[in-house]
């Protein structure tokens, strides 16, 4: 392990020590996707992964989440390997579509992982309530999926992979599919929901506005295979409509942009 991973591991929520991630590793269709990654995520820290497209963000973020184990190197979850975390439910996923079962309300859909965690039928249910409560959709939980709209949905899917209380979310691209008035919307909420639960956070994104908005730091991927380029720190305070105005967010926007721009990527 590194010396800043050392220094830093008595509050990471995930640290990523020297890993590289090779498909097909020794066949002819070889594909070198990470290298020499090097990253400690501190425990409420909301960090954004970005860079060019095919550059391993959601390998990177797979690799937190126990869905793909590193060809070298090693991956620990609040001091655990990721497979542990997994099998503890340290962490919750959303991915860029929302994922929800078409036949089941959206009050069972957030139920479902409790279900399968053995949770009572009382204890679903108030459970889920206070889900829909969070992300403000309490009037919905007897809809279908299909009445409501993008942005209502992915916050059904926030609702269900907060639900049993992980204390790490990893969230692919979430917005990707929402028109841009329903993103800078859900933004709004994903930092109103963060706030409120005290989760970690890691996100992938290809937006730059949206990881200059979102994010306390924001790490930038080279093109494959993926190396840390830089990291850099957003400090903008509390976060409103009216940021996405404000002279130092157009700077932090700038500041990735340029650091995307020396890395080949086109963002």
């Amino acid at each position: 392990m590194s010396a800043d991973a050392v220094r830093q591991a008595d509050d990471a929520a995930a640290v990523i020590d020297g890993v590289a991630m090779v498909f097909n590793a020794g066949s002819a269709g070889e594909v070198a996707a990470l290298t020499g990654i090097d990253l400690t995520i501190r425990a409420g820290e909301f960090v954004t992964l970005i860079g060019p497209s095919g550059c391993g963000k959601s390998t990177l973020l797979r690799l937190i989440g126990d869905l793909l184990t590193p060809t070298v190197g090693t991956v620990s979850v609040f001091g655990k390997s990721a497979h542990e975390a997994r099998m503890d439910q340290d962490y919750g996923m959303v991915f860029q579509h929302a994922g929800l079962f078409d036949w089941r309300r959206v009050r069972a859909n957030i139920e479902l992982p409790l279900e399968l965690r053995g949770w009572s039928r009382a204890d679903r249910s108030a459970r889920s309530a206070e889900m829909l409560d969070l992300v403000e959709l309490d009037g919905f939980g007897d809809h279908y999926p299909r009445q409501l709209s993008g942005g209502m949905q992915q916050r059904v899917s926030i609702a269900r992979a907060l639900s049993f209380e992980p204390r790490l979310l990893l969230m692919d691209e979430p917005f990707g599919a929402l028109d841009e008035m329903t993103r800078e919307y859900m933004q709004g909420e994903l930092l109103r929901i963060w706030g409120e639960t005290d989760t970690t956070v890691v996100f992938v994104t290809h937006s730059i506005s949206e990881a200059a908005f979102l994010s306390n730091r924001v790490v930038v991927l080279s093109p494959r295979p993926g190396r840390i380029h830089s990291v850099i720190d957003i400090d903008l305070g509390e976060r409103t409509p009216d940021t996405r105005e404000d002279p130092e967010f157009f700077a932090m926007a700038t500041g990735i942009r340029e650091a995307l721009r020396s890395v080949g990527g086109a963002e």
